[in-house]
């Protein structure tokens, strides 16, 4: 059973399919606005069959983590989509401190990529993963302080079902002051976390030729832009979880995720990329300003 939830539902196989068709509709949305047609539903999926096709190329002087990357990448967006679909098909299936656990697979993608830029030998892709890195330093810490805003309005609950549980008896957590502002720091981070514009400067194709990924071809290109569609879905369903969780029905729980879906297009589609000193200062100063002034009203009971 364990294996299932794993590899087929609600693991690898169902995030894949929801990450590809969620990144059809990012691409097709963004093609209208744009006045163009966009690509058929299937593109995704024919991408990720062409790229498994293609030749893998090494390049000479790359380090082993160069190839180990894509595949730890993956295992732990699976490894959170797991967790989360388990716990929101059964509140009463967790474990202590599986947040914890959560938080910390959700940066392994991008400790992944940074690995794999660092041992490609590119200089490109060591630009790409130096902006990654501090885009990370920046982001980390609003994220995390919002975070910790259920967990106090919550009496300090570190299982991700007695979230779900507390908010299915006194409501949705950011139907309150500190989570609003919580919910709209965690939503500005997750964009950041995704590496959509505004904080894409780690791929920036115009600037360092796709920066951390300018080295991969073949099956690890396929995996990274993979783990990249499934984040697309893990992200939003684990704010969801955390703030927005209560609901009446599965079609209340896809509406809030379609709502996020669009939020995230619209902050893609209506705004320049930033330079990597800007992004750290926004993290630094009204992310965090905003995240302790949630936290801290949380703590008040607000």
């Amino acid at each position: 059973m364990i294996l299932f939830y794993f590899f087929i539902f609600p693991g690898f196989l169902f995030t894949a399919v929801a990450g590809m068709l969620a990144s059809w509709v990012d691409r097709k949305v963004t093609a209208r606005i744009q006045w163009r047609v966009g690509p058929p539903w299937y593109q995704n999926f024919a991408d990720f069959v062409k790229l498994l096709g293609k030749e893998t190329i090494v390049p000479q002087g790359a380090k082993w983590t160069f190839l180990f990357s894509p595949f730890l990448a993956l295992t732990a967006v699976t490894l959170v989509a797991t967790l989360l679909g388990v716990s929101l098909l059964n509140s009463n299936v967790s474990f202590l401190g599986d947040l914890i656990v959560v938080l910390y697979l959700l940066i392994i993608p991008t400790l992944a990529v940074i690995l794999g830029a660092s041992a490609s030998a590119n200089p490109l892709a060591s630009v790409g993963a130096s902006r990654e890195m501090k885009l990370v330093l920046g982001y980390e810490l609003p994220f995390i302080l919002a975070v910790l805003v259920p967990v106090v309005k919550t009496g300090g609950q570190l299982k991700i079902s007695e979230i779900l549980n507390y908010q299915a008896m006194h409501g949705s957590i950011w139907f309150s002051p500190s989570g609003v502002l919580a919910f709209l720091v965690a939503i500005i981070c997750m964009q950041a976390k995704l590496g959509y514009v505004p904080f894409d400067m780690a791929e920036a194709e115009q600037e360092i030729a796709a920066g951390t990924y300018i080295e991969y071809s073949g099956l690890p290109l396929a995996i990274f832009k993979l783990t990249r569609q499934m984040l697309l879905v893990v992200l939003p369903l684990f704010l969801i979880t955390l703030f927005w969780a209560f609901s009446f029905s599965i079609w209340w729980k896809i509406l809030k995720y379609v709502v996020l879906l669009v939020v995230i297009v619209l902050i893609k589609n209506t705004n320049p990329r930033l330079k990597i000193d800007q992004a750290v200062k926004f993290f630094w100063g009204p992310m965090t300003f905003l995240a302790v002034i949630a936290l801290v009203l949380a703590i008040l009971g607000q």
